[in-house]
C-alpha cells in the first residue's frame, strides 16, 4: 500500500471511531442488558450494577452517534415548514438552522466541560461501581466537537454540492 492509501486508511479509522465505539458499546449493553434479564428472572440473582452501566452506554453511544448522524446528514429535521416557504426564505431558513445548531453545540461543549472540571475537582463516583463520573461524562465534551466537525464538514459538502449544480445549471443556459 503506498504512502497515500496509508494516509486514506488512517482517516477513514479515524473518521469512522465514533462509529465502532458506539458499536461496540451497543452491542455490550445489548449483551448485559440480556444477561441480565436472564440473571434474574432464570437464575433468581440479578447483577446490582446493571441499570448503572446501562446508563453510561447510553450516555456514550448518545453523544458518539451524533456526530455519525451529522457526517451522513441523518439527523431528524423538520423540513416541511421550510419546503412550505418561498426559495429565498428557504435559503435563510437553512443558514438560521445552520447558526443555530452551531451555537447550541458550541454551548453544550462549553457547560459540559464544567461539569467535567466540577466532577473532577470534587471526586466524586458513580454508587455502585466507584467509577469516576468524570471519566463517564467526558464524552459529552469530545461528542460535542466530533459532532460540531462533522456538521461542519457535511454543511460544506451539501454547498459545495449545490454551487456545482448553480454553476452546471448556468453552463447549460
Amino acid at each position: 500500500m503506498n504512502q497515500q492509501g496509508k494516509k486514506r486508511n488512517l482517516l477513514y479509522i479515524l473518521g469512522n471511531l465514533d462509529l465502532s465505539i458506539a458499536t461496540l458499546f451497543m452491542f455490550a449493553l445489548i449483551v448485559i442488558t440480556f444477561a441480565g434479564v436472564i440473571f434474574r428472572y432464570v437464575v433468581g440473582n440479578p447483577f446490582t450494577w446493571l441499570e448503572e452501566v446501562q446508563r453510561f452506554f447510553l450516555i456514550w453511544i448518545i453523544f458518539l452517534s451524533g456526530g455519525v448522524a451529522f457526517r451522513r446528514g441523518s439527523h431528524i429535521a423538520v423540513e416541511l415548514l421550510v419546503d412550505a416557504m418561498p426559495p429565498k426564505f428557504q435559503k435563510t431558513a437553512e443558514w438560521l438552522i445552520r447558526i443555530v445548531v452551531v451555537v447550541i453545540l458550541s454551548f453544550l461543549m462549553v457547560q459540559s466541560v464544567g461539569y467535567v472540571r466540577l466532577f473532577l475537582n470534587n471526586g466524586r463516583v458513580s454508587p455502585v461501581l466507584r467509577i469516576p463520573q468524570w471519566l463517564i461524562y467526558t464524552v459529552i465534551p469530545v461528542g460535542c466537537v466530533d459532532m460540531l466537525i462533522s456538521f461542519v464538514m457535511h454543511e460544506v459538502n451539501v454547498l459545495r454540492k449545490s454551487c456545482q449544480k448553480s454553476a452546471k445549471k448556468e453552463g447549460q443556459l
